[in-house]
């Protein structure tokens, strides 16, 4: 059941991270925003999966899991179930978590040098 992206409350804050990068005010270190950025790469990844088996199985003109290899009809079930709790929010995350990864990208600083510490 894929929703409607307007029709999804907005837990997300993808622009309001990248305004924010963007005028400096979104300053992280380049360590922590490494670390960041491999966690949401992974999480979408993730993601763009999940919405690749919703988007595949509902082009399927008779649904049966029996049909399936286990492995597939787990990440179908997974995938289904995951769109059944929050609908439309898997296709939201899709679209906003590169917008934070971008942030990061742009937040992203060096360390403090040895010289610093003085």
């Amino acid at each position: 059941m894929l929703v409607d992206r307007d029709a999804v409350s907005v837990p997300f804050a993808g622009e309001l991270f990248l305004r924010l990068a963007e005028e400096d005010r979104l300053v992280i270190d380049a360590a922590r925003a490494d670390a960041a950025i491999a966690a949401l790469e992974r999480a979408l990844s993730a993601v763009q999966a999940r919405v690749r088996v919703l988007r595949r199985w509902q082009r399927v003109p008779v649904q049966r899991l029996d049909d399936l290899p286990d492995a597939l009809a787990d990440d179908i079930v997974h995938a289904a179930f995951a769109d059944q709790l929050a609908p439309g929010r898997l296709e939201h995350a899709e679209i906003e978590l590169p917008k934070y990864i971008d942030a990061l990208r742009r937040a992203r600083r060096p360390g403090p040098t040895i010289d610093d510490d003085r």
